[in-house]
């Protein structure tokens, strides 16, 4: 598919409003829920700014749309949405010394999501609850990592499997570099 960016920016607007307006949210609403500025949702909507490919990925997470979706044309059927490795969305800041990439579409968020998970030596990652009946599921891919769930530890190594409660505190450590899959299900 070969389009110029001028295609791109005439669906955006329109569509980002469709999809607002579709969720029945209020310019207000999708402003609390993205951290985008209500003007600046309205500008975007208008056609009179272009976001930038940040503030477009806080927008489709509070829709909850495909980011990809947005710019596609209309007719997407018998297509394979494809991330390239270095497209895939990746959270850099939370944690010690690891570093997560985003491997579920972006509508998925606060429902079902995926995660590659790299830990460097000394890695950890400390989450608060989830919502209420939330799960997680991780599989150790490579090295070895401590989960914890509440009170209760387990230490897993490569090809292990774990299965826990994530509307507690919990934890993911590694004293050595390991990589894991993560799946989160909220209730």
């Amino acid at each position: 598919m070969t389009e110029n960016s001028d295609d791109i920016l005439t669906r955006l607007p329109a569509r980002l409003k469709e999809a607002r307006r579709a969720k029945g949210l209020s310019l207000e609403a999708v402003a609390n829920l993205s951290g985008v500025s209500r003007s600046m949702v309205s500008q975007i909507e208008r056609g009179e700014s272009s976001p930038t490919i940040s503030t477009l990925w806080n927008l489709t997470r509070a829709l909850q749309v495909d980011f990809a979706g947005l710019l596609e044309e209309a007719n997407n059927a018998d297509q394979i949405e494809t991330l390239r490795s270095d497209e895939v969305p990746s959270i850099d800041n939370m944690g010690q010394n690891c570093r997560i990439r985003i491997l579920s579409p972006p509508e998925e968020a606060g429902g079902h999501e995926v995660y590659d998970i790299r830990f460097d030596s000394d890695g950890a990652l400390n989450s608060q609850p989830h919502a209420r009946g939330a799960h997680e599921q991780l599989t150790v891919l490579e090295g070895a990592v401590r989960v914890t769930s509440g009170s209760a530890v387990s230490e897993l190594n490569q090809g292990d499997t774990a299965r826990y409660a994530a509307d507690v505190l919990h934890s993911i450590t590694a004293k050595k570099p390991a990589r894991v899959f993560l799946i989160v299900k909220n209730a």
